[in-house]
């Protein structure tokens, strides 16, 4: 994303851990489509789902599991957001900034984003970087002295569960970021919000909390409705449904 790349390019570059090359703009294969997500506004329930304010609810106080908190962008000035500890999930509750590296498309090239990269940290099951601008999915932040993702039961392909206003939607951990800054979703994520999605100009600058869920990987990472399944009975189980 333009904000935490500013800084990090390099860092993010060694990060992405697997190079890519350039690849077609249609997607194939498990969960490819419009990125859109089928459900509607989450203030009530329907056939049982976990809603917005159910899910809030849960997350109101903060068992801090982070050394210390992540700021929401290479500029802030301050840390303020600690990732905090439940028995079953992480949460944290930040901003959302764009993330479009990974497959190259019609939304997410170096056109449109110029601060793109080709690879994804977590791969595809065909072995090829994660297409943002269709997968709804979540970036962590590397691991670090804050936190490590990876001791929190948690690794690509481990389903969230992220709400803005009245709306929940569920992906996948997909990508990692910078160490020390938190509150990135890729483009197909903030659509499925109803969040500007464009890389350069849209994300939301606070108001979006993120609930990771352990111990929850799906496989493939690509399928958006095994996202959608398992987020959907975790989020009940999470709200004691």
């Amino acid at each position: 994303m333009r904000t935490r790349m500013l800084a990090l390019t390099s860092a993010a570059c060694g990060a992405a851990l697997l190079g890519a090359a350039a690849l077609p703009a249609s997607a194939t294969g498990p969960g490819s489509g419009n990125g859109q997500e089928p459900e509607t506004a989450g203030t009530t329930a329907v056939e049982g789902k976990a809603t917005a304010p159910e899910l809030l609810a849960r997350v109101r106080g903060c068992a801090r599991i982070s050394k210390g908190a992540y700021r929401t962008d290479s500029g802030s000035p301050k840390a303020t957001v600690p990732v905090c500890d439940t028995a079953d999930a992480v949460f944290w509750k930040a901003d959302m900034d764009i993330d479009c590296d990974g497959r190259r498309t019609r939304a997410c090239n170096r056109k449109t984003d110029p601060y793109f990269l080709p690879e994804t940290a977590f791969q595809s099951s065909r072995g090829e970087p994660l297409d943002s601008a269709v997968l709804p999915h979540v970036v962590v932040p590397g691991p670090g002295k804050v936190w490590d993702y990876r001791k929190s039961g948690l690794t690509g392909g481990s389903v969230v569960a992220v709400v803005y206003r009245d709306r929940v939607r569920y992906g996948v951990i997909g990508d990692t970021g910078p160490t020390g800054i938190i509150g990135e979703a890729s483009y197909a994520m903030a659509k499925a919000l109803g969040i500007d999605p464009d890389p350069s100009t849209g994300g939301a600058e606070s108001g979006v909390t993120y609930i990771a869920f352990k111990n929850s990987r799906v496989s493939p990472i690509e399928s958006r409705e095994r996202a959608r399944s398992r987020g959907a009975a975790l989020a009940r189980e999470f709200v004691g449904r």
